[in-house]
């Protein structure tokens, strides 16, 4: 597979994940968009570095991103639970006086 074959993967991927995250009101839907988003960036990231410089380095810094995506999804999703617990909603409309 060359690297454009790649790339347009990688926009379709990120247009089906920004859809979800726009077009979606349920809070773990919204996520999951979010997520789609995320991996189309690593997959992107993944694949010039592997067609530029297939070295291990480039390996090591997406582990490292992958670990810390991993943890950062499993908070949104802690913060989704305490709101419907809270709330009994999960509706993002219902979370807009969080910040408050």
């Amino acid at each position: 597979m060359s690297l454009p074959a790649v790339l347009i993967v990688v926009a379709a991927l990120f247009c089906v994940g920004l859809y979800g995250a726009l077009s979606q009101q349920v809070v773990v839907m919204v996520m999951m968009g979010l997520e789609l988003m995320l991996n189309a960036v690593i997959l992107a990231v993944a694949a010039v570095l592997w067609f530029l410089a297939p070295q291990i380095d480039g390996a090591v810094l997406l582990l490292v991103v992958l670990a810390a995506m991993t943890v950062e999804m499993a908070m949104g999703f802690a913060v989704a639970t305490v709101l419907h617990r809270s709330r009994q909603s999960d509706m993002t409309d219902m979370a807009a006086d969080l910040a408050g």
